[in-house]
C-alpha cells in the first residue's frame, strides 16, 4: 500500500522537480498536485491524502492558512512544509498549525525524504528545543 501525497506549490518546474525525489520511494505517490492554497484546501478536503507538502508563499491564500483550515477538513492529513522561508519564526507559526515537519526547499534532494519517513513513523529525533526537533537547523519535526 502506498502513502498518497497532495503536492502543493505554484511553481511548476518545482512540483516536478518534487515529483522525481519522490518518485524514487516506491512507498509514496503523489496523487495530486495543487497550485495554489484554496486550491490545495478543496483537494485535502476531497481526496484525504496521508500526506500533504506545503509551500508557503502560495497565491489566493498562504500555505500557513491553508495548512489552518486543512486541519479542520482533513484532520489526519500530515503536513510537511517544503519551502525557501527557513526563518525560525515562520518555521514556528508553521508548525503551530498542527503541521510534522518543515524543510526548506534548498536541502530537498537529500532531506525531504527522510523528513517524510519520520513524519509518518513518528519517530523522536533530537530535541533543540521545546517546541520543535530538529534533524538540521533546516529540518524541524513537531513532537506531536
Amino acid at each position: 500500500m502506498s502513502i498518497s501525497i497532495l503536492l502543493v506549490d505554484d511553481f511548476e518546474p518545482w512540483r516536478r522537480l518534487v515529483c522525481s525525489i519522490v518518485k524514487k520511494e516506491r512507498s509514496l505517490e503523489i496523487t495530486c498536485e495543487a497550485s495554489d492554497g484554496l486550491e490545495a484546501v478543496q483537494k485535502a478536503e476531497e481526496l484525504r491524502p496521508d500526506l500533504i507538502l506545503l509551500d508557503i508563499g502560495l497565491p489566493r491564500i498562504n500555505g500557513i492558512e491553508a495548512a489552518r483550515r486543512i486541519r479542520h477538513v482533513s484532520p489526519d492529513s500530515k503536513i510537511v512544509f517544503l519551502t525557501m522561508d527557513n526563518s525560525p519564526d515562520v518555521a514556528q507559526e508553521a508548525l503551530s498549525t498542527g503541521a510534522q515537519g518543515f524543510v526548506h526547499k534548498i536541502r530537498a534532494q537529500s532531506e525531504l525524504i527522510p523528513a517524510i519517513e519520520l513524519v509518518l513513523r513518528r519517530q523522536p529525533v533530537p530535541s533543540k528545543s521545546k517546541s520543535t526537533r530538529s534533524m538540521s537547523p533546516l529540518i524541524c519535526l513537531n513532537e506531536t
